[in-house]
């Protein structure tokens, strides 16, 4: 599980170096695509391979899931992180996520995700007032 926010920069390259609490679960190998606002998704290559076996489960017909495979799968970067724990951001990943050098990189339970230092900042005060608004949706009563 990841959990946690960091502050990494971005290399004259376009690579990030992971944090150092993620590199043992993300050593085997990660991928690297769009996520929701804007944002990129770090997946460990297990749990996206349990995603793409979700996905592929959804007919063909259903005009949602086949848009929605198109940007997940075009859009997705495999790679291994080196030994120094980097991984390079492709190019149209970073323009996608509008990455400058200063980066927010968040634990978000089985993926990591990669967000433009004020790009977070401004959704983490759009957002944080609706948060506990949020929880009566999101999680179960019993808790």
């Amino acid at each position: 599980m990841f959990l946690g926010t960091h502050t990494p920069r971005l290399d004259d390259k376009g690579r990030l170096i992971l944090p150092a609490k993620f590199r043992d679960e993300l050593a085997g190998g990660v991928v690297i695509t769009k996520g929701q606002e804007h944002c990129l998704y770090v997946f460990p290559m297990p749990e996206f391979q349990r995603i793409a076996e979700q996905l592929h489960a959804q007919p063909m017909t259903n005009k949602a899931a086949r848009a929605y495979n198109r940007v997940f799968f075009a859009s997705a970067h495999d790679e291994v992180p080196d030994k120094q724990g980097r991984v390079t951001i492709p190019v149209h990943l970073r323009q996608y996520a509008e990455l400058d050098r200063d980066l927010v990189v968040i634990g978000a339970s089985t993926r990591v995700e990669i967000w433009d230092r004020q790009k977070w900042e401004t959704y983490l005060a759009e957002s944080e007032g609706d948060f506990a608004d949020i929880e009566e949706g999101v999680l179960p009563s019993s808790l």
